[in-house]
């Protein structure tokens, strides 16, 4: 093992604990600004096509997920699901369930809206032990 390599070889071995450390749980009011701010960043003059919008919402979970690396706790395994549509006179609901402990886990979600498209994007973070 060379550097990062072992240092993730380290930080993965089991250490026998139940929960996070304390003062390390899922941050998802920070989340939720970084969510948010990407979304505003990205997807601002954006036009929705149909063709493109599978990709976009891969690259929007991509993006995410490795700002979101640098603030996650450790131990932490981070999902994500983007949901992009076109606007129009329509409504729709999002919604996405998990098996969560209310001690350690949370999740947040941020939205966006333009003239064309809207945008949901949700935020797991689960503790993993």
């Amino acid at each position: 093992f060379f550097g990062s390599d072992l240092e993730k070889f380290i930080t993965s071995l089991n250490t026998y604990r139940m929960g996070p450390e304390p003062g390390c749980h899922f941050n998802a009011s920070r989340t939720q600004q970084i969510l948010q701010a990407t979304l505003d960043r990205y997807l601002e003059g954006v036009c929705y096509s149909p063709d493109s919008c599978s990709q976009l919402c891969q690259m929007l979970a991509d993006l995410v997920l490795s700002k979101l690396k640098d603030v996650n706790p450790p131990r932490y395994k981070l999902v994500c699901q983007v949901v992009v549509g076109q606007s129009g006179k329509q409504g729709i609901s999002v919604a996405s369930r998990s098996l969560m402990n209310p001690n350690t886990d949370n999740y947040t979600s941020a939205v966006f809206q333009n003239h064309s498209l809207f945008a949901v994007a949700l935020v797991h973070g689960m503790y993993f032990e």
